[in-house]
């Protein structure tokens, strides 16, 4: 959805938990783009149990669950507002009554290289406490080898395959998830949440190689050719049997869609349905355009931010203004990202990406900062953040703003273009030009 307007103008832009208002300054001519607009569920947790019902390349649910004596079900980390808080628990109950033991049902935390969630942010994460009181509701750890099956290499570009001993071996394997725009991966959920989502380091570290990220196909929206969406579903082949939870919501975190079923299927079935709506054509470029990470729980940190900072790069003509809020309120991030930027400072963007190009496996993520430099070679990046002090102002590599208001109109003195793109939900809506 596109909504133009040409005289001074607020506009509401997700920061954080309480979100962020911006006045633009007068003469501004603001185009916000949004996501078309989708019907919410009335009722949510019937839209699940219509899921497990009737799902998509698969038996119903209820049948699908007689005569497995174990599960596995993955859940996105804390990055992710995935409504878990709907699904689990049906799924769960129906584990129950179909005779398994609670002993046997894991619900797996798919942390992929992220820290892990514990104590109340693990309880955020899985939004039910009788979840967490009936069955184990366990952490993914990337780096513990052990923890891992060896199911050898993908047949074409030879990635490792290793992935969380706990799913590999379950009876029942359900990935749970959101599908929307991902800024390399096409889009989120289905065979994402299984690798990088449950993978070993290897793994990881080899789709987040530059021989992936500067892959031209490795974009938001894009599955055709796209070579980790195809390293993806390799390694769900690999895997074999694998159901999955795929759900949809709109910016205020409303149901708006979900279905049940093989994993490949379903999620297709789901990116068919939000394709039309998160893909906004605009017909043209600006000169200055207005981004968000997101809000909460995305923009926690700044590693997190980059994210906003690429989804919009389509519509930024070159030597333009990009400028980002995010809250940051985590800080940078991990400490491997923390070198990342160190080295991206010490070495500049040139030096830094040919150290890049000669890896099979990328450094811990250092592949954010890889994908950092994608904006910077096309627009002047300006971030305004209350979540990150000191040194950490400078280690984020691009330009500190203290008020977006004051930054917008320096923006739009020199591109002497009064025109400005604002997308309010940041990475989640992908403009383009055509």
């Amino acid at each position: 959805m596109v909504n133009g307007n040409t005289r001074t103008n607020q506009v509401q832009m997700l920061y954080g938990r309480e979100g962020m208002k911006i006045d633009l300054p007068p003469g501004a001519r603001p185009t916000v783009i949004a996501k078309r607009p989708l019907p919410r569920h009335a009722d949510p947790r019937a839209a699940i149990e219509r899921a497990l019902a009737e799902p998509v390349g698969a038996r119903p649910f209820d049948e699908l669950v007689r005569g497995r004596q174990s599960a596995c079900i993955l859940i996105c980390d804390v990055t992710r507002p995935v409504p878990n808080h709907l699904f689990l628990r049906p799924l769960i109950e129906r584990m129950l009554a179909a005779g398994m033991a609670r002993e046997r049902i894991t619900v797996l935390v798919a942390t992929g290289l992220h820290r892990p969630n514990l104590g109340d942010e693990l309880a955020e994460v899985v939004g039910d406490p009788w979840v967490l009181s009936t069955v184990r509701v366990e952490n993914h750890y990337a780096r513990d080898a052990g923890a891992h099956v060896d199911l050898g290499f993908t047949s074409r570009r030879r990635t490792p395959v290793k992935l969380d001993r706990r799913f590999v071996e379950a009876d029942l394997r359900i990935a749970t998830g959101l599908v929307e725009p991902h800024f390399m991966a096409g889009y989120s959920g289905g065979r994402k949440v299984i690798a990088p989502g449950v993978a070993h380091e290897d793994t990881i570290r080899t789709f987040h190689s530059a021989r992936f990220m500067e892959d031209p196909a490795a974009i938001q929206c894009n599955l055709a050719g796209n070579p980790l969406h195809e390293e993806q579903l390799e390694i769900v082949r690999m895997l074999g049997e694998v159901y999955a939870i795929n759900t949809i919501i709109d910016e205020d975190r409303h149901l708006i869609y979900a279905n049940f079923g093989e994993v490949i299927e379903s999620h297709l079935a789901a990116v068919a349905f939000v394709a039309d709506s998160a893909r906004v054509a605009i017909g043209r470029k600006f000169s200055t355009v207005l981004t968000s990470s997101a809000g909460h729980p995305l923009d926690k940190t700044y590693y997190q931010t980059v994210k906003g900072m690429v989804t919009p790069l389509d519509i930024v003509k070159p030597g333009g203004t990009l400028i980002v809020v995010s809250e940051c309120c985590e800080g940078m991030g991990s400490a491997e990202f923390r070198d990342a930027q160190q080295r991206l400072l010490a070495l500049g963007p040139d030096a830094f990406l040919r150290s890049l190009l000669a890896k099979n496996f990328a450094d811990v993520d250092e592949w954010q900062t890889e994908m950092q430099l994608k904006s910077m070679r096309v627009a002047r990046v300006q971030l305004y953040t209350t979540g990150l002090q000191g040194d950490d102002r400078a280690l984020t590599g691009v330009e500190m703003i203290d008020s977006v208001e004051g930054a917008i109109a320096d923006a739009l003195a020199r591109a002497d273009d009064p025109d400005i793109a604002v997308i309010p939900e940041g990475p989640y809506v992908v403009p383009v030009v055509g």
